[in-house]
């Protein structure tokens, strides 16, 4: 053990000049931009309510990593300090701090760790002028519940001083311990654990000879925390050439992009798959390694799709071989999960977005896989979203079917139907005139009973509210739903990942049977109920937006 300090020292009490009153957590911790990080103090109110209310703090072990983001390094030596402070016996960090959302989750399980903290905003850019995040998850690998993060919140809200360390800062980029006060800081490989998992769940042999059978691959890490893992495993162990992933470099700021992972942030990548005649075979991850795209020759699989599909063929990875539990999925994403299911005799549950509404399903046994529209698919190998995952169990299904990604997508629409799908994101809109708009649309639900709406009647028009299977939790205000009587809807959601205004979402689906017209353009397919929430929610006049920032 090298010792990073001669002496045990006392805990320092800073005191604040007020508290902070601003940290409130989303759905995925507190997101903030860098520069209100940067303020005195800022960081350190929110870690200080955040040791008080976790459960076994004191004698705990905690894994602490972040996606590389401006502001990675100054805040984990500020969380060790702190961590020091408040009695942990250890920390478990990763080279250079570098550690993906879903290998915490692993780590936190096979280490039986109290908990974790992630630094990252996600999908949000980085950057001095970008965003940062501090992302708490509980002793299951998975995000901490909303009772954690409230109380967290009114925690803060009260606070007079925070405690911490006199203590260097570490070195963070090799492996081994050393020891601020009493706590032993452990640094480990980040990579190793999580490619040992994903061994055992998919067969390497079958999708290192797909791979050399010329089936050229591309990766995108988008400059974010997945390059050091998809090195690894698609050019190291599986055989890719180099240069198959692109943007292997974990940057501060992601190289000026934006990490999110769909046709317009990652539109280099996308035009390779679809523009082009080079490759069989595309995905891309975002900041912290949870989301993913997923692209075939000329072939975008939506990530509702993707769900469904997984499902569908699960029986073909090692790890699922003997069937699923269940699914899930959040309310946005589409219900082409929901048919596969049925056929296969198992349950579906529909739940609010955000990842800890699946983690009690999966502690229970209920399901085995999940996702959400956002470009989220997991399993119960971990409590979080996990990107690479998602990629190497297409790659799976393509190494035992040896069809293209388009001939997999046709060939379910075949059997399934299609659900034609999509989500229009208007960003960065002012809160004033979005929670306008979001209001104004909600008091004209109880009306749209039995109307017309696209060319259907409106069977259904409300709220989403949610009654969890397992603890009878109730969760209400979960998006704004137009249900169809063909089964097609539209549903209406405030984003709570960004940091600059809000973000609507619109949510489109309409099912096509295995006998209707299964080879549409979705914008045309959904162009008559997009004329419709457009007209009827005064999108443009009250945005001031012409179209969305985003299509998917």
């Amino acid at each position: 053990m090298t010792a990073s300090a001669l002496a045990e020292p006392a805990p320092t009490f800073v005191r604040l000049d007020a508290p902070f009153t601003d940290q409130k957590p989303g759905t995925s911790g507190l997101r903030k931009s860098s520069a209100q990080f940067e303020q005195p103090h800022y960081l350190e109110s929110f870690v200080e309510a955040v040791f008080r209310t976790l459960p076994g703090v004191r004698g705990g072990t905690l894994v602490l990593g972040g996606d590389g983001r401006y502001g990675n390094l100054r805040a984990i030596n500020v969380i060790l300090r702190m961590a020091a402070a408040h009695g942990l016996s250890k920390v478990i960090i990763t080279t250079d701090g570098i550690l993906s959302t879903p290998a915490a989750s692993n780590l936190i399980r096979k280490r039986e760790a109290i908990g974790g903290i992630i630094l990252s905003a996600s999908h949000n850019p980085g950057g001095p002028n970008g965003d940062f995040g501090v992302k708490v998850n509980g002793a299951n690998g998975g995000p901490t519940p909303g009772s954690f993060t409230d109380a967290v919140f009114e925690c803060t809200k009260s606070l007079e001083q925070y405690a911490t360390v006199e203590a260097a800062d570490l070195n963070l980029d090799t492996p081994g311990t050393h020891s601020i006060a009493a706590m032993e800081v452990e640094i480990i490989d980040g990579v190793d654990d999580f490619v040992a998992l994903m061994q055992q769940l998919f067969d390497f042999d079958q999708i290192n000879a797909l791979l050399r059978s010329d089936f050229p691959l591309a990766f995108d890490a988008m400059h974010a925390v997945t390059g050091p893992y998809a090195k690894r495993v698609f050019e190291d162990l599986l055989g890719a050439p180099a240069g198959s992933v692109r943007n292997g470099i974990p940057l501060e700021d992601f190289g000026g992009g934006h990490p999110d992972p769909n046709l317009t942030y990652a539109h280099e990548l996308a035009d390779l798959l679809l523009k082009g005649d080079n490759y069989r075979f595309g995905a891309a991850c975002d900041g912290d390694g949870d989301r993913n795209m997923i692209l075939g020759h000329h072939c975008f699989v939506n990530p509702s799709d993707s769900l469904a599909v997984l499902t569908a063929n699960a029986t073909l990875a090692p790890a699922y071989a003997a069937g699923l539990a269940g699914v899930a999925r959040s309310m946005p994403t589409s219900s082409a999960v929901d048919v596969v299911a049925k056929q296969l005799g198992i349950e579906c549950f529909e739940t609010p977005t955000g990842w800890k509404f699946f983690g009690n399903l999966l502690d229970a046994g209920r399901i085995t896989l999940c996702g959400e529209e956002s470009f989220g698919t997991g399993s119960n190998h971990v409590r979080e979203k996990d990107g690479l995952w998602a990629v190497l169990f297409w790659l799976q299904i393509l190494a035992v079917r040896r069809c293209s990604v388009a001939e997999i997508m046709s060939h379910h629409w075949n059997q399934f139907g299609r659900h034609y799908y999509s989500r229009h994101d208007y960003e960065a809109v002012p809160s004033e005139a979005a929670h306008g708009l979001y209001d104004r649309l909600e008091n004209l639900l109880p009306g749209l009973m039995g109307q017309s709406f696209a060319g259907r009647s409106v069977s259904c028009a409300d709220n989403f509210s949610y009654t969890d299977t397992v603890d009878q939790s109730v969760t209400e205000g979960q998006g704004l739903r137009i249900l169809l009587e063909d089964g097609s809807r539209v549903v209406v959601r405030l984003s709570g990942t960004g940091t600059k205004g809000a973000t609507i979402r619109v949510y489109l689906e309409s099912y096509v049977p295995s006998s209707g017209d299964l080879h549409q353009d979705p914008q045309i397919a959904l162009s008559d109920m997009i004329s419709s929430i457009n007209s009827l929610a005064e999108i443009q006049q009250r945005t001031g937006m012409a179209r969305p920032t985003v299509i998917t």
